[in-house]
């Protein structure tokens, strides 16, 4: 302690260190970047395509041997304006389809019709194994 000096004390020395932090930042930015990259290079192709068009017969004669199935907000159903059971439905296109040589549906429900009664229904067309159903997608009254 000659010369009035303190003794230095002495700070013992860091070791250096890598952060792995910012680097995670660094590489989900890099990450994210060539994500976004990729996708905007995709090209989005498609092939020029015309759609039929509808024929509208306006003084045609209704088919004789088509039926017509409508439900009705009551789960009830009409065939060909008839009022009809949900039991007596199946009994009714298998004989129908017995009777037709090429038997057609007009499935078709009321303005409060439930989505339930008219898929309920076309299970049942489909399980009787008749292959020509139409859905009607205009607004009728019940029993029209």
């Amino acid at each position: 302690m000659a010369g009035g000096s303190s003794p230095r004390l002495e700070t013992p020395k860091r070791k250096a260190r890598i952060e792995i932090i910012p680097l995670i930042d660094v590489i989900f930015f890099l990450l994210a970047t060539f994500v976004l990259f990729t996708l905007s290079l995709s090209r989005i192709q498609s092939l020029p395509l015309q759609l039929p068009v509808a024929q509208v017969q306006t003084n045609s004669k209704p088919d004789p041997d088509m039926v017509t199935l409508q439900v009705s907000d009551a789960g009830t159903y009409y065939w060909n304006r008839e009022p009809i059971s949900a039991s007596e439905l199946e009994p009714r296109l298998h004989t129908y389809k017995k009777q037709v040589q090429v038997p057609r549906v007009l499935l078709a429900g009321d303005n409060r019709a439930h989505f339930g009664a008219t898929c309920y229904a076309l299970d049942l067309i489909r399980k009787v194994e008749i292959e020509q159903v139409s859905i009607e997608t205009r607004v009728r009254d019940t029993g029209k």
